[in-house]
């Protein structure tokens, strides 16, 4: 081994010591760079605040078991969630009016753009995950004046370069990207779960429009009916009043039935034909004279029984609830982003290409060139702005918690209110089928009274009127039973396109109970 001496005239002397320091002092000068940027951004970190994520609720501020009185004696039936909807509308005019209706409704249509706006907008977010990396060419030809050439003439200078490179492409190392990325991605997949509820609306909206028509039919059918029986009263009454045997004061009430009928008659068609109108505007499209078969309303013969199964099963069956779930997970993100901007942010510039003075010596040897710059960014005093904007963030974030739960609430509350309305109007409707029948008997008992001479014919003319009333109310309450179905439907998530519910791995990575739903339509 052969030792190096210091000293004159010897391998280590002067001259190299010189010359050894002249190339290691600048690499120790840009290692403690190097180092004191590490150290920076290690102080800038420390200072960073803490990372509060709010999480879905463990306890859900509603009851497990949905009220006593709200539960019907049997629950046999279909499941919402697990049923398309045409398992559950019997009716085959409802089934093509819905149909249409989810091929034409314009509100539907504007929440399927919303879906590919927010679709859109994620891609643009995912973009800035990966580099951006472009083809630059440059030509420049440029005359000299002769003042500014050493020479003293003119000249003509070229310049011409190609170059491959990427710009300004920042290196996450904090998930500032990653975070904004899954806000992105967890709005996208909120406003697809909106677009759903925006769906059942439409299937419930266009069943209710349905059972609306379907109750005015009956009910100009039972005041059609009424018209043609008083007609020929007052008919024969005005023979009579003609023969003498008829007072004036019995015609002028057998013709106030009459006119009291018609008007009702009136009332109905103009009712009925604003409800046509609002069910096409609904359906989107021109729709053909409903053909009834069977003017009354029978629940079997449009919906199928459901089974409104435990409150726990809304969380992933109400799209609304899972939208909600999905704007909270976009809230946490927001908040992993902004804190993410505490700390200090690398991004890398850099090309590589070639560069003449003249366009033929543009891919000749020597005429390689590149350039690599990284920049670093150490935020210090911005005057509270990222604090603010980290506020802003968990602000956000505690809102979401209580539109969450807000919403869980007005979901079970749905339900249960469905679910008694059910039961109530169930007995309703035969309590005033009882009183439809003792009215039909009244009136006919009025009439062989009168016609015995026993009554006079303001007893008949109470009667028959009262008897009118309970047809109409009955039918009324039977189109409220049957809405009150279509009400249950939709609270328990139903017409909302789910046929399962798969998981993903697109989940909220600080948040695993927050996984995507994937709800696939029908």
């Amino acid at each position: 081994m052969r030792s190096t001496v210091i000293g004159s005239g010897r391998l280590g002397g002067p001259a190299f010591a010189a010359k050894h320091r002249a190339e290691v002092f600048p690499l120790l000068k840009r290692a403690v760079w190097h180092l004191g940027c590490v150290m920076a951004a290690m102080a800038v970190a420390g200072c960073a605040p803490t990372l509060n994520i709010r999480a879905v609720p463990e306890e859900l501020p509603v009851a497990t078991h949905w009220p006593a009185n709200a539960l019907p004696a049997e629950r046999q039936g279909i499941r919402p969630v697990e049923s398309p909807w045409r398992d559950y509308v019997v009716d085959e005019q409802l089934r093509a009016l819905i149909e249409k209706a989810l091929a034409n409704n314009r509100d539907l249509r504007l929440a399927l753009l919303r879906v590919e706006e927010a679709r859109a907008a994620h891609g643009i977010q995912r973009s800035e995950q990966f580099p951006m990396i472009g083809l630059t060419g440059v030509g420049a030809r440029a005359r000299v004046p002769d003042d500014l050439i050493l020479t003293g003439e003119p000249a003509i200078h070229e310049v011409a370069g190609l170059a491959v490179g990427l710009t300004s492409w920042e290196l996450d190392l904090w998930g500032r990207v990653r975070s904004l990325n899954e806000a992105a991605l967890q709005n996208y997949l909120a406003t697809d779960h909106a677009q759903r509820a925006v769906r059942a609306s439409v299937i419930t909206a266009v069943a209710q429009a349905y059972l609306s028509q379907r109750d005015y039919d009956e009910r100009i059918a039972l005041a059609n009916q009424t018209i043609a029986s008083r007609e020929e009263s007052y008919r024969i009454f005005r023979r009579r009043n003609e023969m003498g045997s008829t007072s004036d004061l019995e015609l002028t009430q057998v013709e106030t039935l009459l006119i009291q009928a018609r008007t009702l008659g009136t009332q109905l068609q103009q009712a009925r034909a604003a409800q046509a109108h609002a069910l096409t505007q609904l359906v989107g499209a021109s729709i053909e004279q409903l053909t009834i078969a069977e003017p009354a309303l029978r629940d079997e013969a449009i919906f199928a029984a459901l089974d409104a199964g435990l409150p726990s099963d809304l969380l992933t069956a109400r799209p609304d609830i899972i939208a909600a779930e999905r704007q909270l997970a976009a809230a946490n993100a927001n908040i992993r982003a902004a804190r993410a901007a505490f700390f200090p942010r690398i991004a890398l510039t850099g090309n590589f290409g070639t560069l003449s003075a003249e366009l033929a010596g543009l891919f000749e040897s020597g005429s390689r060139t590149w350039v690599f710059a990284p920049t670093i960014s150490l935020p210090i005093f911005d005057g509270g702005r990222r604090r603010a904007a980290l506020d802003l963030a968990e602000v956000r974030s505690d809102i979401a918690v209580a539109s969450y739960e807000k919403t869980i609430q007005n979901a079970f509350r749905e339900v249960a209110d469905a679910l008694s309305a059910r039961q109530a109007l169930a007995q309703l409707v035969e309590q005033l089928r009882q009183a439809r029948d003792v009215q039909d008997r009244r009136a006919r008992l009025a009439q062989l009274r009168y016609e015995s001479g026993a009554a006079a014919y303001l007893e008949v003319l109470d009667a028959q009127r009262n008897q009118l009333e309970a047809q109409q109310q009955l039918v009324q309450v039977r189109r409220q039973l049957l809405a009150s179905q279509v009400a249950l439907y939709a609270a328990l998530g139903g017409g909302a396109g789910f046929d399962r519910t798969v998981e993903s791995t697109a989940g909220s990575p600080s948040n695993p109970s927050l996984t995507t739903r994937l709800p696939h339509q029908e």
